[in-house]
C-alpha cells in the first residue's frame, strides 16, 4: 500500500496498474460493448495476474475484433482454433471458448424482455442485467491496510444470474471483480482521491440526480 498516494498493494506492483488504477479501475462503464470486454478480461485474468492481462489487452482487442459482441459471436472452430495459436494473447481454450459463448448470450440479451430496470445512462441489454446489480447502500469505504471483500451478496446473485443466462467463465468472483473495475461498487479507500471522483462519474454516466 501508499500512504502517500491512497493506492493499495495491488495497484503498485507495476506502472501498468498504477496507470489503470488511476485512471480506469472503478470508472463507469455502461455500454453493452465495455461491459463485455470487461467481463471477458477478467475470465482471462483468473489464475494470472492483472499486470499481464494488461500488457496483452491491445492485443486481446485486436483478436476478439473490439469486444464487438456480434462478430465474436460468430467465431467458428477455426477461429478457435487461430487464436489458440496467437502467441500474443492467453492462449486457454475454456476462455476462449466462454469469451465465444458469452458474446452470444450478450446477444440474446438483447431481445430479453425480462431484464430489470435501472438508469438512463445505462446501455440496454448486458449492461442493463449487471448494472441492475448495483448495490441500493453503498457499502463503507475499505481500508487501505485490509482492502475490499473479495465477493459480496450482489456478487454472488450476480454470477447465478448470468450462468441462467448462458454465460460461463464467470463466479462470484470473477462478478466482483468486474463490478469494482466498472463503477458498480466503489472500492477505493477514503485515502484516495479516486473515491470521490469516480462516485463523481458514476453519478454523471448514470444521469441520476
Amino acid at each position: 500500500m501508499s500512504e502517500t498516494t491512497g493506492r493499495p498493494a495491488w495497484a503498485e506492483r507495476s506502472e501498468l496498474e498504477r496507470e489503470y488504477y488511476d485512471s480506469e479501475w472503478g470508472m463507469p462503464v455502461v455500454t453493452e460493448a465495455g461491459v463485455y470486454e470487461r467481463l471477458v478480461l477478467e475470465g482471462f485474468q483468473v489464475g494470472m495476474s492483472w499486470a499481464l492481462i494488461l500488457r496483452k489487452r491491445d492485443a486481446f482487442r485486436e483478436v476478439f475484433a473490439d469486444f464487438d459482441p456480434e462478430v465474436v459471436a460468430g467465431f467458428e472452430e477455426s477461429d478457435i482454433e487461430r487464436l489458440l495459436r496467437d502467441e500474443r494473447i492467453v492462449r486457454n481454450r475454456r476462455k476462449i471458448e466462454a469469451a465465444v459463448g458469452n458474446a452470444r448470450a450478450t446477444l440474446a440479451l438483447r431481445t430479453a424482455e425480462d431484464l430489470p430496470e435501472v438508469p438512463a445512462g445505462v446501455e440496454p441489454g448486458l449492461a442493463q442485467l449487471v448494472w441492475s446489480f448495483r448495490p441500493e447502500i453503498p457499502g463503507p469505504a475499505p481500508s487501505l491496510e485490509e482492502g475490499p471483500g473479495a465477493t459480496s451478496p450482489e456478487s454472488v446473485a450476480l454470477a447465478k444470474e448470468l450462468r441462467r443466462r448462458g454465460f460461463t467463465f464467470v463466479g462470484p468472483t470473477t462478478a466482483y471483480a468486474l463490478m469494482q473495475a466498472i463503477g458498480i461498487v466503489n472500492d477505493h479507500p477514503d485515502s484516495s482521491p479516486r473515491r470521490q471522483a469516480c462516485a463523481a462519474a458514476v453519478k454523471d454516466a448514470l444521469a441520476v440526480s
